[in-house]
């Protein structure tokens, strides 16, 4: 601010803490990043991520068994296809020499068992296992985001309250004195925090519309 103003042609005052505009936006990030990285250190929200990350790799495993489960039955099913064949011609040998041997069904059997178990195994995953997982890992990353947010907020609040303790003997000599936190790290705060808060309402939607599916799927199996 220019030292040699006058208050009947400036009556608003402006403070920045430097006219350096690129050295003002590179201090507000790292202060901002720092109080994010506070944020991210709160009992509540550490707590937060693990429960958070425990569903999510729970979920990660039970679509990795959906893969190895999906290759296993293509697989299964080539290979009876093969003892089929492999049984049949072995039949038809031994019938011309007056014994037909049926040993290859045995084999075919043992197969067609795996095989199907393996169906009942993808099912389970599928129409239960997997939706249900979902709904965990959609509902703690709501729950996560959502502290998060309200640790942001808190330290915007705590920010705030300092700037205003330290401002107050401003305030009782010229009785008003507006401050905009819009523009600083505790805005900057606020900001991102209500961004988290919208992504958090998202993702506990998406668990709704999952659970409600499933809900009513098992409803019509009854």
């Amino acid at each position: 601010m220019d030292s040699t103003f006058h208050i009947t042609e400036t009556p608003t005052l402006h403070f920045v803490a430097t006219e350096d505009e690129q050295q003002l936006s590179q201090d507000l990030q790292a202060r901002l990043e720092e109080s994010l990285a506070q944020a991210l250190e709160q009992p509540d929200v550490v707590a937060a991520g693990a429960a958070h990350q425990e569903a999510k790799s729970r979920l990660e495993q039970l679509k990795k068994a959906e893969s190895t489960l999906h290759r296993y039955a293509r697989e299964a099913s080539e290979e009876m296809s093969r003892a089929a064949e492999t049984a049949l011609d072995r039949i038809i040998e031994t019938a011309s020499e007056g014994r037909p041997d049926f040993a290859g069904i045995g084999a075919m059997s043992e197969i067609e068992t795996r095989h199907k178990q393996t169906g009942r195994a993808l099912e389970r995953l599928v129409e239960h296992l997997i939706p249900l997982a979902q709904i965990v890992e959609l509902r703690r990353d709501s729950h996560e985001l959502m502290t998060r947010a309200r640790a942001m907020e808190q330290i915007a609040q705590e920010r705030a309250e300092r700037l205003l303790s330290q401002l107050r003997s401003a305030v009782s000599e010229e009785v008003v004195l507006p401050v905009d936190m819009s523009k600083g790290v505790a805005g900057a705060l606020l900001a991102h925090a209500s961004g988290l808060k919208k992504l958090a309402v998202r993702q506990s939607e998406s668990a709704d519309r999952i659970e409600k599916s499933y809900t009513m799927r098992e409803g019509g199996k009854k």
